[in-house]
């Protein structure tokens, strides 16, 4: 689930250090219908503000975009607070094994989290707290996201859309089941302390256009540690997604869309499932 998030919730001190010359930048996807021309855009949702990310194909379709869909209206509120606490008396180290017990505790140690803290949370809270605190160990921030550097540059006459409310999309992990919030917790814990290149990977994969590399190591593991947590964060919202953004095809217009990049990758992301209806998909 980490891995999602990295795109559906990274930054990787290894692009500070991007070579100046590089030229590369992520893929873009341009949806071919007879009225409407889509281009779709792959999310990182924080960012340290050196990355020079932004492809000339993107900045273009933003100038004359007539809609931009996100994942979530900008500027969205949650519950997820509330949602993330355990009841009283509960305890997320009373959940895990003794072998988890030591990995949490090592991860709030090496980012500067309070374990007690941690400790009455929802497995899946717990989870995206330790990622966004490794994301902002790092240097990132949503303000140099995708999603935030999009909006400021979109012009203000392109009407903002949102495939989902932040209440779903919470919903959408506090619904899991534990054992599969426990199992994608286990995971993250173990990427933080022991695979410290993680991120650096997967960002240079981002930023390289490398869509078989971002499959293998964000999307693979969790549909492998969950496959039913998989279904529930990836294939099922791509599923209704896909029907949204092939109905608006249908009615005239320039749009842009900007969901994490997870989201568009391998056999059964959005540029994926849309050809398989037919549609003409430019891109990788």
């Amino acid at each position: 689930m980490r891995g999602v998030r990295r795109f559906a919730v990274l930054v990787l001190i290894g692009l500070l250090l991007w070579p100046a010359t590089a030229a590369a930048k992520p893929p873009v996807w341009v949806v071919h219908g007879r009225k409407a021309t889509i281009v779709l855009f792959g999310s990182i949702h924080l960012l340290p503000a050196t990355v020079d990310w932004r492809p000339p194909a993107l900045d273009a379709a933003l100038a004359q975009a007539d809609e931009v869909w996100f994942e979530l209206p900008i500027n969205a509120d949650s519950d997820n607070e509330a949602r993330g606490v355990l009841p009283a008396n509960a305890h997320l180290n009373d959940m895990l094994t003794a072998d988890g017990r030591a990995r949490l505790a090592k991860a709030a140690a090496l980012l500067g989290c309070v374990p007690e803290a941690l400790d009455r949370m929802q497995p899946w809270m717990a989870e995206l707290t330790l990622s966004v605190a490794e994301d902002s160990k790092s240097g990132a921030t949503a303000y140099n996201g995708v999603e935030d550097q999009v909006q400021a540059i979109t012009p203000l006459t392109a009407k903002r859309q949102a495939f989902e409310t932040a209440k779903q999309q919470i919903g959408f992990l506090a619904g899991a089941p534990v054992r599969d919030q426990l199992a994608s917790l286990d995971w993250t814990m173990g990427e933080i302390t022991d695979d410290p290149t993680s991120y650096d990977r997967v960002v240079d994969e981002w930023m390289a256009g490398d869509v078989a590399a971002l499959k293998a190591d964000a999307l693979d593991p969790l549909a492998r540690i969950s496959p039913a947590l998989y279904d529930r964060l990836i294939l099922e919202r791509n599923r209704r997604w896909a029907k949204r953004l092939a109905a608006r095809l249908r009615r005239p217009g320039s749009v842009v869309v900007v969901v994490g990049v997870g989201h568009l990758v391998g056999p059964e992301g959005l540029p994926a499932l849309l050809r398989a209806r037919g549609i003409e998909v430019d891109g990788p």
